[in-house]
């Protein structure tokens, strides 16, 4: 069993029962690193899904890491990132049967999104009947404008580097 922590400076971390620190992650973005406020898996625990401060929730793959932690040959790949919300995501969870991530935002919305591509499917309260099955059209939220994004860099950028501290020296040469 690992535990998962979401933090303000947008680590997750990853604990043993015994709680040992077993490794930290920082996703992949060109966006500066914002605080994580929700966290969710599959129900067998192969995805790991997380929610920030800015709205977007970012997938990763955990199955092989979870089978073998001390192998440093299974890695765990962040594989998808995209914009749910255009304010702070509260709750999310994953529905296994339809294969869709819900998320709840502090806006109020509750948004549908197909699990495997991001693919946005709809809102609690919309008109329209709600078409799971559909995901032939990309179309977004009105408050969003990016499409999501499949991450292809390898995981090695996703884990979090040692922290250097470089304190400023006086030269008087200078």
């Amino acid at each position: 069993p690992v535990l998962a922590s979401a933090h303000e400076n947008g680590c997750i971390c990853l604990w043993s029962i015994q709680g040992n620190l077993v490794k930290e992650l920082l996703p992949f973005s060109k966006y500066p690193s914002v605080p994580l406020t929700a966290l969710c898996t599959d129900v067998s625990t192969k995805m790991l899904l997380a929610g920030s401060k800015e709205g977007h929730i970012m997938r990763w793959c955990i199955a092989s890491f979870l089978e073998d932690p001390q192998n440093s040959k299974n890695q765990i790949k962040e594989e998808l990132c995209w914009r749910a919300h255009s304010t702070e995501v509260v709750d999310l969870f994953h529905e296994k049967e339809k294969d869709v991530v819900v998320t709840a935002s502090i806006d109020g919305s509750v948004r549908l999104w197909h699990a495997m591509n991001g693919y946005y499917l709809g809102y609690f309260g919309q008109a329209r009947k709600l078409e799971l099955s559909d995901i032939s059209r990309l179309i977004l939220p009105c408050d969003v404008n990016n499409f999501p994004t499949t991450i292809k860099e390898e995981s090695k950028h996703m884990e979090k580097k040692k922290k250097f501290e470089y304190p400023l020296m006086l030269d008087r040469d200078k």
